[in-house]
């Protein structure tokens, strides 16, 4: 858990635990000095930090995470009268005064800088966080006081003057100081000493501050009430760049700054990456597994995306209100939506994370990438949105291309990259440069699975694409070393022109293979799809490398040589079917009937995406999502994404056969929320017992299901509600079955059910 910027592990909270349950009568502040001395957590002085230390324990006890002892009462404070005057009222001018002297507040001063203060409308009250204090003196006597203390964490109207963006402004905070107190006693009428003050101030503020705490500020800011004008402040050059939000004390305060420094905005922008948050070495539940490596500073967003993410999976066909079951939790989900530090790439990058984990286990990993369009034309009012067929006032949504991972016998492990636009009407129909045409996104999507590659070359990844994707510079990216493999479908209409090393002129592709000898046969399962139905095919089996020549657009680029496997349906074909026909180029090298028949195999593995696009639209309604823009539709986008993952992947390992094996698995996905955790590991389909038979029968009646095999339209119907896992959990205690698993923990209480 990150807490005041340090991560407190478990095994840290454990012993800090442990010292208070051996020591009851243990003080906060050796405590404190333990964190400090485990997490090396020093000021830039070199000392400990000991008050953000004191800080972050008390926010651990009232989050639950740790129980501190009590707190021992602090001595009273000592009161101190208002001083009627402490000089006689004096009008002069300012050089009548003399020298005017800024005294640092000590202990022994302290006193007295209480007594003046009680001059001020705000009183003697504490101030916050590192902080420095003054005493303002002439001949004649002390003339007045104030105060500096650490800059307020987040103003919008400052940040954006700075051009702070959250990482820099968290990075940066501490060369800013905040005036907090100025005062100039009632009785001292000089006209411009607070402007003479400020100047004075402005000169000795860095380098006392520096002395303190290490760090040398370059940006001082201040709040002026409406009550006042701030003439001193503009009289001294500070700038005012806006106001504070009120939310205090209502009163919207105007916001002063005064650079300290001639390069003071590139001293505060300048940052280096941070990374701001760590995922979790142990998971409470899924959706802290997937989105447990979120990078954003505020924790509340992260609890807030596992909320989410788990209502959208236990009623994924519902509207956002179905989903969150009350009108607050509504309102939240809205906002989580319109929260301008998440957006989608920020939310897959995190489940991205968890689904290469995954990936690393297997030695080969199919990518299949695909598009799929958005319809929004029923919502009228949502901003953002762009044409999605073939006329620019035609149907309007948003686009959607994403590149999916899978083992070879298709397993679904996660999203690893997707990218959602809007089309320009503007442009719609016309024809764009090569760098700005929309099939760049099979380039960018391939790269980044080349990155993922380049990280972990123990496991060898391969981007499956459809014809769409047959063009030469993504087949020419492939082909250079270091990157993801490719396996794509060939387009015949492209007329792409090959060669062997037996043939030097180039001709047609298929004419070429069509000429190589036939190697096999291969049995190839054919899923339904529309009106075809399920069948096997039988195709014959052809192979060859080639060599690609650049079309006439790429005349200057290099021939790219890689492996084309030529397979055609022969035998029977049922009436109103096209016979099968697959020519497919990949750059994985292929020399033998069982390779060629693998590739063929990995390109069926691509039909898992486009089931994978339908549990999105019909299983997940993604399409009838209305947040107003196009903006928020894609950050809801992101966790409907997971949450399709997560029914395709249920789907898979479940299928709800008849078979009483079957229907223990799938009671036990359901109790655990879908336990891919412990299903992935293998072995669930080995118990036969009539005791899981006995609950089989209202498992596939409450799902829909009459006996044959369902896919993932049965699955997300059946999240619709907890009935179905309360149910099962009922009848395995009455058949005496222990349930849910007990290598899953916390999953029983996901899923609705009480210990």
């Amino acid at each position: 858990m990150r807490i005041c910027g340090q991560w407190f592990s478990t095994e840290l909270m454990h012993d800090l635990q442990t010292a208070v349950v051996r020591d009851p009568t243990i003080s906060r502040s050796a405590l404190a000095r333990k964190v400090c001395e485990r997490l090396d957590w020093k000021r830039p002085t070199g000392q400990f930090q000991e008050a953000g230390a004191r800080k972050a324990l008390l926010l651990l006890h009232r989050k639950g995470a740790l129980r501190l002892p009590e707190a021992r009462p602090s001595p009273p404070r000592p009161t101190h009268r208002p001083l009627p005057a402490v000089l006689s009222p004096l009008e002069a001018d300012l050089s009548a005064l003399g020298p005017i002297e800024l005294v640092q507040v000590t202990d022994a001063l302290t006193p007295t800088y209480r007594s003046l203060m009680a001059h001020h409308p705000l009183g003697d009250k504490p101030l916050c966080g590192a902080q420095l204090r003054y005493l303002i003196r002439c001949e004649a006597g002390w003339l007045g006081a104030c105060a500096f203390q650490s800059a307020h964490f987040a103003l919008a109207d400052r940040d954006q003057f700075i051009g702070w963006n959250e990482t820099a402004r968290r990075a940066n905070l501490g060369r800013a100081v905040n005036h907090a107190r100025f005062l100039i006693l009632p009785s001292a009428k000089v006209k411009n000493l607070a402007s003479h003050v400020l100047g004075k101030l402005a000169q000795c503020v860095p380098d006392d501050w520096q002395a303190r705490y290490g760090v040398r500020p370059v940006l001082m800011e201040t709040f002026v009430h409406p009550d006042y004008g701030g003439t001193c402040y503009r009289a001294a050059n500070w700038l005012e760049v806006g106001t504070s939000a009120g939310r205090r004390d209502g009163v919207k305060k105007r916001l002063l700054l005064y650079p300290l420094s001639p390069d003071w905005q590139a001293q505060l922008r300048h940052t280096q990456a941070v990374a701001p948050s760590q995922r979790p070495a142990q998971f409470a539940h899924w959706a802290e597994e997937e989105f447990g490596a979120l990078r954003v500073w505020d924790e509340r967003l992260k609890r807030r995306l596992y909320h989410l993410a788990d209502d959208a999976f236990n009623r994924s066909e519902g509207s956002l209100p179905e989903r969150a079951q009350s009108y607050a939790e509504t309102m939240a989900t809205t906002r989580f939506m319109k929260n301008p530090k998440i957006n989608m790439q920020l939310i897959l990058a995190a489940h991205r994370e968890a689904a290469v984990g995954r990936c690393l286990k297997h030695p080969v990993v199919l990518v299949p990438q695909d598009t799929t369009y958005l319809n929004y034309s029923a919502q009228q009012a949502t901003e953002g949105l762009g044409p999605i067929g073939t006329k620019a006032d035609g149907p309007q949504g948003l686009v959607l291309h994403n590149a999916h991972a899978f083992t070879p016998t298709g397993t679904p492990l996660g999203v690893l990259d997707a990218s959602c636009w809007a089309r320009d009407p503007g442009q719609h129909g016309q024809v764009r440069a090569p760098d700005e045409r929309e099939s760049l996104k099979w380039i960018d999507a391939y790269r980044s699975l080349s990155e993922i590659q380049r990280a972990h070359p123990e496991t060898m990844f391969v981007s499956v694409c459809g014809r769409e994707g047959d063009f030469f510079d993504l087949l020419a990216l492939a082909a250079q070393p270091g990157g993801a493999r490719l396996l794509v479908r060939a387009e015949a209409s492209r007329h792409m022109k090959v060669s062997t090393g037996s043939t030097e002129a180039p001709e047609s592709l298929w004419d070429l293979m069509g000429r190589q000898p036939c190697a096999g046969v291969k049995k190839q399962a054919l899923p339904r799809q529309g009106s075809r139905r399920a069948r096997e095919a039988h195709l014959e089996v052809r192979f060859s490398p080639v060599t690609l020549h650049p079309p006439v657009s790429r005349k200057s680029a290099a021939p790219v040589t890689c492996w084309a496997v030529y397979l055609n349906e022969v035998g029977t074909v049922p009436q109103e079917e096209k016979p099968v026909e697959w020519m497919l180029l990949a750059t994985v090298p292929t020399t033998s009937l069982e390779e060629a028949c693998t590739r063929a195999d990995w390109y069926a593995v691509r039909w898992g995406i486009e089931v994978f696009h339908r549990t999105l639209k019909s299983g997940c309604n993604i399409e009838s999502r209305q947040l107003g823009a196009a903006s928020r539709i894609e950050n809801c986008l992101a966790i409907d994404l997971v949450v399709a993952w997560r029914i395709t992947c249920l789907a898979h390992y479940l299928p709800l056969q008849a078979e009483p094996g079957y229907a223990r698995c799938a009671l036990h996905g359901l109790l655990l929320g879908s336990g891919m955790e412990i299903l992935v590991r293998g072995g669930v389909r080995q118990d036969r017992s009539t005791a899981h038979h006995s609950a089989a029968g209202p498992c596939r009646w409450l799902a829909g299901q009459i006996g044959r095999p369902s896919g993932a339209q049965v699955r997300w119907r059946t999240r619709r509600g907890n009935a179905l896992a309360g149910l099962a959990e009922t009848r395995f205690r009455r058949a005496g079955v222990a349930a849910p698993l007990p290598s899953c923990p916390g999953t029983s209480r996901l899923a609705g059910i009480p210990g």
